[in-house]
């Protein structure tokens, strides 16, 4: 699995307004995702490191009290646990990349195919 084509993938809901393509490995989770615009991204946290890429639209991100807005070519980096929250300002595209792999995204997965 050294290649992973995102355009051929199912797509999976993720959150209300959050919905991409997924791909795993052992210790890794990578996603490809479309936030639409006004999504708001509760308060939560999660075990998982999280680094979050906006590749286009405007994203602000609380991450633990600390707040700033992300637009094209910046990312966020998310340590494990703490919590965050986002609104999306405008449709946005993000790639997502948690450690360890995301075993309630894979069921996710699962269910969607």
């Amino acid at each position: 699995m050294p290649f992973i084509n995102f355009n051929t993938k199912k797509v999976v809901k993720i959150w209300d307004g959050i919905y991409g393509t997924l791909a795993h490995s052992e210790k890794q989770t990578f996603g490809h995702f479309t936030i639409d615009a006004n999504t708001v991204l509760p308060v939560h946290s999660h075990p998982h490191e999280q680094w979050s890429h906006v590749l286009e639209g405007e994203l602000e991100f609380d991450i633990d009290g600390e707040k700033m807005l992300l637009t094209p070519g910046m990312t966020a980096y998310i340590p494990s646990n703490a919590p965050h929250s986002a609104v999306a300002h405008t449709q946005c595209k993000v790639i997502d990349c948690f450690t360890p792999a995301r075993q309630d995204f894979i069921e996710l997965e699962k269910q969607a195919q």
